[in-house]
């Protein structure tokens, strides 16, 4: 007979939280404890890495394709279409391309990360592309707030609002390294053109990673993996290896890669004709290995103004170095790269091209020792008419430590011939530092505002100095002294004796005593300083490897009386600020603040006129132009003057899209302001002007490179400098974007 036996049973509690969740948020709590640039003190190691272009000739159809037109008659052949045949021959033997780096990194959690690069080859190049040493084609640490994958950025899925991007899932425990961990999927929650998803395996007792597979698959798929060891005595799992393989994706779209816009029709293309390309098979394949790692020993880093340093024996290795760091030696296809590429770029010259290229986006054309000045060879202004000249400068192939430059114009409308000459030596390779002279008799915008530090920049059509009526001349001897010695700065320390010449009706009082020609001796520093910034050291120079924001640009100048002849004594402080924030889903938000402060007896050729850039004609198609970059665009040329001013303008740029076929659109919303004020007044005689002192506004929308580069822009002013007829407020301009890179 069966009797009811009562039994007291344990509480069970079934948890509604996803399992993943609680994981990955131990996960992040734990990145100090597990990031290894948090954990440990220092550490260095070697890294051999290898980057080939290719395709596996096995998966490649082996065909010759016969191309069929037909006629009433019947059919008859076409032409032979052996494209893909003669593809499978080429990467049988060897790959597209290749390149090697051996590199050593350096990490003390005062000084922080340094990569010094060993060694370095790239196939059919004496000298590798620097610029490329400096991408990031993958992160360097999985555990950092954003995740970067082939020039694009995505949010990382241990981020500290990691939750709000992703969703995760728990998909197995498996072992790695003899040690238990969590297999973590994790996906985008929002709906985005370029999304990251992939696989975490995170250590069961430790919470770090010990592997991460990273996926984006679009208009190209990417597949990043990175591979840890885990270290018994630091308790920490540390990168051994990574890998990074791109292949064509499945969406039929234009993408920007490494600063080109590569158009290619979709893999998965639903044309029922369409035959499989040479394009199909190609793939990026990307692969480092980590050794001789070293933890919380002393590290000393050298040179920390630099992120990363290329040494000057790293291009010209043997091959028994390389044998000493490769953890595989190299097949018969890789060997015969090396060998097919460097006959190939020798036979059609491929290096010099580059270095052509590099210096025309400059400005300028090499030839031989000389590289001739694409600046000076013809302009346009109201003053001068047509400006044609000659100009020029030495390159490395005169002297690596001196140079010597100059150049001689003709003005067609002033009838006047403008000249300047000058030559330099080199006090530093690293630091680049130059000690130089010269002399300019030129002319100049009055009220222009430049930084010496500003890099020298190049415009195939710049429409300003068209609309430009007011310049004075300047007969100046200069001695200088450009450096980067200071960490992540450029700076520029000038001495300067000026004859100033006003080329208009202007005379300048200082107390009874009028001018109108006067002489100047100024001293001057400018220093622009990129703090967050990485910069990479060639043999061939400093090259800012990663722009990063906010930068920041500053300028004294000082003006002495008595001194050599000179006539006014007078101060001037510049300050700039530059601003940029990149959204993952494609958007900018960029900012900018100049502000400057002149006192003193200070000529108004040498005040503020806070870049105007409108006509002062009837009728609003009279008065368009090309824009500025940073101009006011409702602002007419000498309406307004200061001696104080501050200006801000915030631009926010939306994703392109395409509103119809071939039409697309990249909208921009532009505002901009400014205040001035403008002491002794009295002292500026000869034509009317206004000052900014109730503050200037514009507002408006860029439509930028609609077609081909050119874009339409519209501006309107408003505020307590707002015009009384509605057309003279509203600026319409045309937009040009030349994308070099």
């Amino acid at each position: 007979m069966l009797k009811i036996k009562p039994e007291l049973l344990g509480e069970i509690i079934i948890s509604r939280q996803n399992p993943a969740t609680e994981i990955i948020g131990k996960a992040i709590r734990r990145r100090p404890v597990n990031d290894p640039q948090q954990h440990l003190n220092s550490y260095r190691y070697k890294s051999y890495d290898r980057l080939v272009f290719t395709a596996d000739p096995d998966t490649v159809q082996s065909r010759i394709d016969t191309i069929l037109a037909y006629e009433k008659a019947g059919r008859f052949i076409e032409k032979i279409d052996s494209a893909v045949f003669k593809f499978k021959k080429i990467v049988s033997r060897q790959h597209l391309y290749q390149t090697e780096k051996i590199s050593e990194f350096l990490y003390d959690k005062k000084q922080g990360l340094k990569e010094n690069v060993l060694a370095t080859r790239m196939a059919g190049f004496k000298k590798p592309l620097y610029e490329f040493i400096g991408l990031k084609l993958q992160s360097y640490s999985i555990y950092t707030d954003d995740i970067d994958l082939f020039e694009n950025k995505y949010a990382g899925p241990l981020a500290r609002d990691a939750f709000f991007e992703y969703n995760y899932k728990l998909l197995d425990t498996i072992s790695i390294n003899n040690r238990p961990t969590y297999m973590i999927y994790f996906d985008a929650k929002r709906r985005l053109k370029r999304k990251l998803r992939g696989v975490l395996y995170i250590d069961c007792e430790t919470y770090g990673i010990a592997k991460a597979i990273l996926r984006v698959k679009n208009v190209i798929d990417i597949t990043s993996i990175h591979y840890f060891e885990y270290e018994q005595e630091q308790k920490l799992w540390f990168p051994i290896k990574k890998t990074l393989k791109i292949t064509k994706g499945n969406n039929k779209e234009d993408i920007r890669i490494l600063g080109e816009t590569i158009k290619f029709d979709a893999v998965d293309s639903k044309d029922p004709n369409r035959k499989k390309e040479p394009s199909d098979y190609v793939y990026l394949y990307s692969e480092a290995h980590n050794f001789d790692m070293e933890f919380n020993t002393p590290v000393t880093i050298y040179r920390r103004g630099v992120d990363i340093e290329i040494k000057d024996n790293a291009v010209n290795r043997p091959d028994e170095y390389w044998q000493r760091f490769r953890p595989d030696s190299l097949d018969t296809r890789s060997l015969t790269t090396y060998m097919a590429l460097d006959s190939l770029v020798a036979k059609d010259n491929w290096e010099q091209r580059i270095i052509w290229g590099r210096r025309v986006i400059n400005g300028y054309i090499p030839a031989g020792a000389i590289d001739i000045d694409l600046r000076q060879i013809f302009k346009y202004n109201n003053y001068e008419g047509f400006r044609v000249g000659f100009g020029g400068i030495t390159n490395n192939k005169m002297s690596q430590i001196f140079r010597v430059s100059g150049y001689g114009a003709y003005g067609t409308k002033d009838g006047a011939f403008k000249y300047s000459g000058g030559m330099a030596l080199r006090l530093g390779r690293f630091s680049n530092s130059w000690v130089g002279a010269s002399f300019t008799d030129d002319i100049r915008e009055i009220g222009s505002t430049s930084f010496a530090t500003d890099k020298r920049t190049f415009k195939i059509y710049d429409p300003r100095p068209f609309n430009l009526t007011t310049f004075y001349n300047y007969q100046t001897w200069q001695g200088y002294i450009e450096t980067r010695i200071i960490p992540k700065t450029d700076s520029y320390w000038q001495l300067t004796r000026s004859r100033i010449d006003p080329k208009f009706n202007y005379v300048f009082m200082q107390g009874q005593k009028p001018y109108t020609v006067f002489d100047l001796v100024m001293a001057s520093v400018s220093i622009q300083w990129n703090p967050f910034s990485d910069f990479m050291q060639t043999p061939d120079g400093r090259v800012e490897s990663e722009k990063r924001f906010p930068r920041f640009a500053f300028q004294y100048t000082q003006a002495v009386s008595g001194v050599l002849g000179s006539d006014f004594n007078f101060g001037k402080f510049d300050f700039r600020a530059e601003f940029q924030h990149k959204f993952l889903n494609g958007q900018i938000t960029s900012g900018l603040l100049q502000t400057g402060i002149a006192s003193g007896d200070v000529p108004i050729t040498h005040l503020y006129s806070t870049s105007p850039n409108s006509l002062l004609k009837d009728g609003i198609l009279q008065r368009i132009t090309i824009s500025g970059r940073n101009s006011f665009e409702t602002m007419y040329f000498n309406e307004f003057f200061s001696s104080e001013y501050v200006t801000l303008q915030l631009k926010h740029g939306f994703t392109r899209f395409t509103l119809y076929k071939s039409l697309k659109l990249s909208p921009m919303l532009v505002t901009r302001f400014a205040w001035g004020n403008l002491s002794n007044k009295d002292a500026h005689l000869g034509f009317a002007y206004n000052t900014l002192d109730r503050g200037y506004y514009e507002s408006g929308i860029e439509l930028n490179e609609i077609f081909k580069g050119l874009g339409i822009t519209g501006f309107y002013r408003y505020g307590p400098y707002q015009l009384p007829h509605f057309d003279k407020n509203v600026s319409v301009k045309v937009s040009y974007v030349l994308n070099l890179f």
